[in-house]
């Protein structure tokens, strides 16, 4: 039997565009229109849209939603006013990532977290399994919303001359409540392609009216293709290739996001001891001198051919015409300049470690 994909609110407008769909996170998802190149180009030169309903959405409100968004988040939102943005994740008490997510904080009393799709059911289970004691409401909003994504160095005058939405005064990492046509929207700027980038999260019909207003505008529309190979190029990790349920944050060189000096949270104790051991394992960038291309699971070996580690993502980047990728490895082979091997099929490519920053972003801060 075949299996059924959920489908976003502007399905029928990918299908009717012409777009490659294909399933991920559990939805029948675009993941290129013109071309992955195409696309990848429009949104480090112009502009581009994406699709990004799949995403989960959780709103946490009462009395205690500070302290308990604290106790489930690796940063700490007691570090910031309201309307700022914080990337970080829910940790296992081993330590090993649950999810990543950003926690928008309206209050102390009222948290907008934003989940990644293919974690949806087990993220919505894991944080009200953890409420007891908490004086919270968690109300789960995934199917009742959409949003958009609108990225690169022309989205901040798109978004205002398109949309009608006000967002030069939104600093890196921010957001605002605000309304469209008289519909209550949430307008942030985040970006998760290296370049300047706003969402909208709103009801499906905004989103669809959004949408049409943007491609008729000729914003280009963007499938997860290029999503992939934006965020990859700026070191930015994707959950399942870079982060897991047995990569710790501390290994994939996220550290700066989890706060050890804040009282508690799940697995603080875990990665406050991982942290005074060092990782076993780090997340590198690698370089190959050839144009073979590495993908996700391939091994990465030392120079007498041991296997020391694997491919997370790996590409031939379009901005920087290199073979590229990103490798968990032992934390041994992880220093800057050291020589290693990807095998790719039968044969074996070396390479060099090299920073995960392959492309410079351009957020505007």
């Amino acid at each position: 039997m075949e299996k059924e994909f959920k489908k976003t609110c502007l399905h029928d407008r990918h299908v009717k565009l012409g777009a490659l769909m294909s399933p991920f996170g559990g939805f029948d998802m675009p993941i290129q229109y013109a071309g992955i190149v195409e696309e990848h180009q429009a949104v480090r030169t112009a502009c581009g849209v994406f699709d990004v309903s799949h995403m989960g959405e959780v709103l946490v409100t009462g009395p205690d939603a500070e302290k308990f968004v604290n106790y489930i988040f690796t940063n700490d939102t007691t570090a910031g006013d309201s309307g700022k943005c914080f990337y970080g994740m829910m940790l296992h008490p081993d330590g090993g990532v649950v999810d990543d997510l950003l926690v928008y904080k309206r209050s102390a009393t009222n948290y907008f977290l934003v989940i990644n799709a293919s974690n949806i059911d087990k993220d919505v289970e894991w944080i009200r399994s953890h409420a007891g004691g908490f004086d919270v409401e968690i109300e789960h909003l995934s199917d009742l919303m959409g949003e958009l994504a609108i990225q690169g160095p022309e989205a901040e005058n798109i978004v205002a001359e398109v949309l009608g939405l006000q967002c030069s005064e939104l600093q890196f990492y921010t957001f605002k409540d605000t309304n469209y046509n008289g519909t209550a929207v949430i307008l942030s700027r985040t970006g998760y392609t290296g370049e300047d980038g706003f969402e909208v999260y709103g009801p499906h019909a905004v989103i669809i009216d959004m949408w049409d207003k943007l491609i008729a505008a000729g914003v280009a529309p963007c499938g997860l293709g290029c999503r992939d190979t934006l965020r990859f190029e700026v070191g930015l990790p994707l959950y399942g290739d870079e982060l897991a349920d047995d990569i710790t944050p501390l290994e994939a060189g996220l550290g700066i996001f989890v706060k050890l000096d804040k009282p508690e949270f799940i697995g603080r104790e875990a990665i406050a001891m991982q942290k005074a051991s060092g990782p076993a394992r780090k997340l590198i960038g690698l370089e190959l001198t050839d144009r073979a291309i590495p993908r996700h699971g391939y091994e990465v070996l030392n120079e007498k051919d041991e296997v020391v580690g694997h491919v997370t993502t790996g590409y031939h980047a379009i901005s920087v015409d290199k073979s590229i990728a990103m490798a968990l490895v032992d934390t041994a082979y992880a220093a800057l300049g050291t020589g290693l091997k990807v095998k790719i099929r039968r044969k074996c490519f070396p390479c060099q470690v090299v920073s995960k920053k392959f492309y410079k972003k351009s957020y505007k801060k």
